[in-house]
């Protein structure tokens, strides 16, 4: 029986601050509306085309992908598109995933454990040479602290680094537009942490920085590189690759990202006034939280890593999936995924969104996943699009009553 999983609203970019009275934009698509599906299902698996159809309908969301796995086998590949042009989206676009980003992440960290690499254990100031004068306690967080949002940062206490701060930090630190993951922690160590590391859960895109600059410390490869050779490569998923924030640094198969607010780059000190998706937040900078561009069908296969020991062992995957040393109740934040207990096993998740991205991916304890990607995030209602899609999901998944037993994977060389 089904249970609707109350989501940790696990964004990305929850952007506040500057973005907190923007301006609007035209940057809405003015073509007229149309309805265009690409890719590939099956007629028993309709439910999921009607869910689409009517959910970007109602909000007025031009791009889309989705992709269905069930048992290791993917059955579903998906672009939807209302709007008739001139670009479709395909199951193998790219989308910028967000908070998607961090169970990838997870994953390369995690690797580096199993290999033997890297401790759980290791406190993180020291290997990246943070300034721990202002709180000593910044040198008592741990990896094991960052994976599972315990560090000590809060941004609903005190400030998110990540987002509309690189004006503040520029100032501070007198350096010029655009501030650099340096930047960024250096101004970050000169303020106290909001707990003790390891005292509470607080979501933190900053905790996941970090993690990426510890896979450059350990590995002495950028972090993209690391990632791509030795998580995504073994798996056969090649199209993954770190976004760029500028529009006309858009990647060839990259969708376009509509929000309807505008406001001052984050690249330059020109006080320009961009769309929103493209330079009110620096996305070079979010590299480990929030800066992959994957297409649906290749998240979908990055879920069956956790599926049977192969690229992870049992030992490892049953780690990622394990509660925190941290009071919990019903959910909680394992190792890069959300995680519910539910008769049968577990299920996990993660969602992102930031202005112009709204992603979610779910793994369910009887096998199946999925990974729903949009082209925009906030609209004229304030609607959550990741929040809104989870349950319609679950019941698109449970009216099905005959599933495919074809594999699409090797359609797309997975």
């Amino acid at each position: 029986m089904l249970t609707r999983r109350d989501s940790l609203r696990l964004l990305a970019g929850a952007v506040v601050g500057a973005a907190a009275s923007p301006a609007r934009s035209a940057i809405a698509a003015d073509t007229p509306p149309a309805w265009t599906v690409t890719g590939s299902s099956s007629p028993s698996l309709q439910p999921f085309d009607d869910l689409l159809k009517s959910f970007m309908e109602a909000r007025s969301i031009s791009y889309a992908s989705l992709a269905v796995v069930r048992q290791g086998r993917l059955v579903l590949a998906r672009g939807y598109n209302s709007t008739s042009g001139p670009v479709l989206a395909q199951p193998t676009s790219l989308f910028r995933l967000a908070s998607l980003s961090k169970p990838v992440t997870a994953t390369a960290i995690m690797k580096l454990v199993q290999d033997g690499r890297l401790s759980l254990s290791a406190t993180v100031a020291p290997m990246l040479g943070l300034n721990t004068a202002v709180d000593s306690r910044l040198g008592d967080v741990t990896v094991l602290h960052l994976l599972q949002h315990l560090g000590g940062w809060d941004r609903s206490v005190s400030f998110d680094p990540m987002y509309q701060w690189d004006f503040n930090i520029s100032s501070r630190l007198q350096v010029p537009l655009p501030v650099t993951q340096a930047n960024i922690m250096d101004y970050t160590s000169r303020y106290k942490l909001d707990f003790k590391p390891g005292d509470r859960y607080a979501y933190s895109n900053y905790g996941y920085m970090l993690l990426g600059k510890v896979i450059e410390k350990v590995t002495g490869l950028p972090y993209a590189t690391y990632v791509q050779q030795n998580v995504l490569a073994p798996v056969k998923i090649t199209r993954m690759t770190q976004g760029r924030t500028a529009q006309s640094l858009r990647r060839p198969s990259e969708i376009a990202y509509y929000s309807q607010y505008s406001g001052t780059t984050v690249l330059d000190n020109s006080g320009a006034q961009v769309p929103m998706p493209y330079g009110t937040f620096n996305l070079e900078n979010m590299a480990a939280h929030g800066a992959w561009l994957s297409s649906a069908v290749d998240m979908a296969k990055f879920t069956t890593i956790f599926d049977a020991p192969g690229l992870l062992t049992s030992s490892t995957i049953a780690q990622v999936f394990a509660p925190p040393a941290v009071d919990w109740s019903g959910s909680y934040y394992g190792m890069g995924w959300s995680v519910r207990p539910v008769s049968g096993g577990l299920n996990t998740w993660h969602d992102g969104a930031y202005p112009g991205t709204s992603t979610l991916m779910v793994r369910r304890y009887d096998g199946l996943s999925w990974v729903v990607l949009f082209n925009q995030w906030n609209d004229a209602l304030g609607q959550n699009y990741t929040a809104d899609i989870d349950y319609p999901l679950h019941v698109a998944a449970d009216s099905v009553t005959s599933w495919p037993t074809t594999n699409l994977f090797p359609s797309y060389g997975l």
